[in-house]
């Protein structure tokens, strides 16, 4: 099956995630008014509603809170990338209070535990869009 893989297509309020991605970096919004964490990009703090955000890089290092081994694909266009390693990263301090859908790469399916120490991994497409991905620590 020949099927293109679908691509994220940053837009203007994510397009300074992006940015930080292709640089080898992770930036997370915060509030300037009431200081929360803010991800996935947004206009808005979803806490206060103010609409001062601020971006900053942070180590994007931190813990798999869920993950789930898909051993069928979840769409026809991962065909060819089962098993497909799905994982809910929870960032560390200072935005612990982020969580990060992801797939987790360099580790085997057996290997995945709740609580794993992992690291971010930029996978650079050809098409100019860096992916976030996360490997076992260490």
């Amino acid at each position: 099956m020949d099927l293109e893989t679908p691509r994220p297509h940053p837009t203007p309020t994510s397009q300074p995630f992006w940015d930080a991605l292709a640089r080898e970096a992770v930036a997370i919004q915060q509030c300037d008014d009431c200081s929360a964490w803010v991800y996935y990009p947004r206009v808005r703090c979803p806490r206060c509603l103010s609409a001062r955000l601020s971006w900053h890089d942070v180590a994007g290092t931190g813990v798999i809170h869920a993950f789930s081994v898909a051993r069928q694909a979840t769409s026809p266009h991962f065909f060819d990338e089962v098993p497909q390693l799905l994982a809910i990263v929870e960032l560390d301090a200072p935005c612990s209070e982020v969580r990060i859908t992801t797939t987790l790469v360099d580790i085997e399916p057996d290997a995945i535990a709740i609580g794993l120490r992992v690291v971010p991994v930029f996978d650079h497409g050809a098409d100019g869009v860096t992916l976030l991905r996360y490997r076992r620590a260490g």
